[in-house]
Order: C-alpha cells, then structure tokens, then sequence
C-alpha cells in the first residue's frame, strides 16, 4: 500500500499515529509459513505487543502458541484466553510467579524460561518448596564460538552437552518443577543482517556448528526429561533453522511487521507493514522539513541502524548531526521542498513491536482503505518492559 492510500484511510487522524496496513502483514504471515516448511511457528508476541494480532494471526494455520518475554504479560494473556505460553526469559517477578502458582489454569498454559538452578532456587525461596509443579524450558547457548571468540547473545552458561546434561539432572531431582521443553535462539543468525560476505560465512559457519551440537545438546537432555518442544530459529533464520531435525518448533514475530532492520537480508524480504506518521511542524530550510517527535530509537547497539527510516515520500533521510529527536525530527530530501506545514511523512521503526511502546493504538488497515482502531498493550495499560 502506498503512501497516499495510507493518508486517504487515515485523513480524519491527527498525527503521530501508527498503523498497520493488513494486506502486507498477511503477504507477511504467509511467507513466513511458507519459510517455516510445515514446522509450527510460535508467535513472539514482543514483536507485535498488539493483543488483537495476536489473537489474528494465531487463528492463521502455520502458527501455535506464543513466546512471551514476560511472565506477567503471559498471565495477563491466559487471563484473555491463550492456552500455550512459553516465557522466552526468565522472570524475578514475584507477583506474577505467585499468580502462576495459585492459579491451576496458568500453571498448564505457561512455561517458564530457565537457564540455571539458581533460577529454581529464586523460586523456592519465594513459593517455599512444596509449590504445585511448575512447567519449566532450558534456553541453551546458540552462540558460534571461535577460540575465545563469544559470536551471538550473551544469554544461556549452558553451551555444551556435559553442562545441559547437568542443569537437566539438577531439575530432575527438584520437586515442583518439570521440564518440558528448550529453547535455542541463534541471534548471530536470525538478527544481523546480511550486510557483508563476512557475516554470510559466520552464519553459515553458526548453523554448522549448531546443526550438530543442538542434537547433543537436546539427547544430553532427554536422559532427564520427557521434552514436549525444541524450539529454535527467529525471522531471519527460519529457513535455515526449520532444515534441523532436531528442533520440533521455531519462533518468529518481526517479520510480520517487516521493520527496517530486515532492509539487509539476503534470503527473505518482508513488506512494510507496520508504519508511523510524524506532521510537518515547520521549514528550516527549502529542503528541510522538520516534524513534530518521531525519536523512536530502537534497541541494540547504538547507531544508524537503530534509527527510524523515513519511508514516504521516498527520498528523505534524517539529519546526521539530529537524528530522530524526542519532540522534532528534521528530514532532509528533495521531496522536503514540495511538503507543507501539516503534510505527514511517514516511517518504519528500526524494530518491530517496540514502536507500539510509543503508542495507545495502532489502526488497522484494510485493502480497500477500511479502518480498525485497536489497542496497543500500552493502550491496554499495560508494560512488561
């Protein structure tokens, strides 16, 4: 959807504003599916952090269950109806793993992420240790290591076999906690785009090495566990990722709002589909526009690639010495000069679900220009970052 079909759905709306056009998330949802290659695709709701997209697209077929990245957000969902809920992290937060404990429904619908027993004996120490059985999954170190060389997240100690085999014979013996699944995210993968030959071999060397080791890792644990899942993979990795045997399950989210950081992958190119407006508050120069906020920074390593992109009208680009700012954003480009005071121009966020952190609703839009207003879980009153 262009720009201008974008303004004639919305022309009643004041900017700032979100939106997300329909017929790209779905062109989205579709590829990822057909990435995915029969492998069911958990849904990670911090790239969406819109209820009513979730719930959408877990009624597509391709998609089972959610990963969550807050035990308190995955309450809250089970408190809407959803039934399978892996909580991609672990949690220190006490209310939310007392509602868990006391609550017979939340405790079959969620696992928890652990990565150590130090995480059991957080528990323990606030439920005492004769709480009900919790459902637990081990997040196991998909990072490529070279000699001293750490290439991937800082997450999970738990790289080899020998120390999965012993966090899992540890649980085994710890009344109240049952493992049922594991979880390896390969971030060098799925994460950084293909932006030299470099990063192509790393990530072809990276799903090498964990082709061979997550099987070990994964019979390691199966000597102490029943395990349900095998979860694996992201957006940027799904391809490569569903090819492994071993994994029963991947993960994924940004692709269905196609952000800006996916502009550099080789092996998939998602649609546009989630956008922002900024107005034009006023001129600082012929060819420089300046629009009210629009510092919408995305997280990660600080720099360019973090920075919102003005998308339409093509051709604007943010100010190196400005950037995007918390109360004006300056853009700078030939179609600065046909732009007037209230014009919007429109962007995409580095990221995906992050953008809805800045916003109350996002609006809905349909191929032939329909508009639905829904919550952001902002707008829900709700922040689990």
């Amino acid at each position: 959807m262009r720009h201008h079909d974008l303004d004639a759905a919305t022309a009643d709306l004041d900017p700032p504003f979100a939106v997300v056009d329909l017929a790209a998330y779905e062109a989205n949802a579709h590829d990822l599916v057909r990435r995915a290659a029969g492998k069911p695709i958990r849904l990670a709701s911090k790239s969406i952090r819109v209820r009513r997209l979730i719930e959408r697209t877990l009624d597509r077929p391709g998609f089972a269950g959610v990963l969550a990245y807050s035990l308190a957000e995955a309450d809250w969902l089970v408190g809407h109806g959803l039934t399978d809920i892996v909580v991609a992290y672990p949690s220190v937060d006490r209310a939310a793993w007392r509602e868990l404990a006391t609550d017979d429904t939340r405790r079959e619908a969620i696992t928890v992420m652990v990565d150590s027993t130090e995480h059991l004996d957080f528990v323990d120490g606030l439920l005492d240790t004769d709480h009900p059985p919790i459902r637990i999954a081990l997040d196991l170190d998909a990072s490529l290591r070279v000699g001293r060389l750490h290439l991937g997240t800082r997450r999970s100690p738990l790289h080899t076999p020998t120390e999965a085999a012993a966090t899992a014979r540890a649980i085994a013996k710890r009344p109240g906690f049952r493992l049922v699944g594991v979880m390896t995210y390969e971030g060098q993968v799925a994460g950084v785009p293909d932006s030299n030959p470099a990063i192509r071999v790393m990530k072809r060397a990276s799903m090498r090495d964990l082709g061979t080791r997550r099987a070990a890792l994964v019979e390691a644990i199966r000597e102490h566990a029943d395990l349900e899942f095998v979860n694996g993979g992201g957006t940027g990795s799904l391809h490569a990722t569903t090819a492994d045997p071993t994994v029963t399950e991947l993960a994924a989210g940004s692709g269905l709002f196609g952000p800006a950081l996916f502009d550099g992958y080789a092996a998939f190119t998602p649609q546009p589909a989630a956008l922002f407006a900024l107005p034009v508050v006023r001129r600082a120069a012929h060819d420089i526009v300046t629009l009210y906020s629009g510092g919408y920074i995305a997280s990660g390593p600080t720099g360019k690639s973090r920075r919102p992109v003005p998308t339409y009208p093509e051709g604007l680009t943010l100010l190196g010495a400005e950037g995007a700012g918390e109360v004006q954003t300056p853009v700078r480009g030939r179609a600065a000069r046909t732009l007037n005071v209230g014009d919007r121009v429109w962007l995409r966020h580095a990221k995906a679900g992050e953008m809805c952190e800045r916003f109350d609703a996002v609006h809905l839009v349909g191929a032939a220009g329909e508009l639905e207003t829904v919550p952001t879980y902002r707008g829900e009153g709700r922040n689990f970052g």
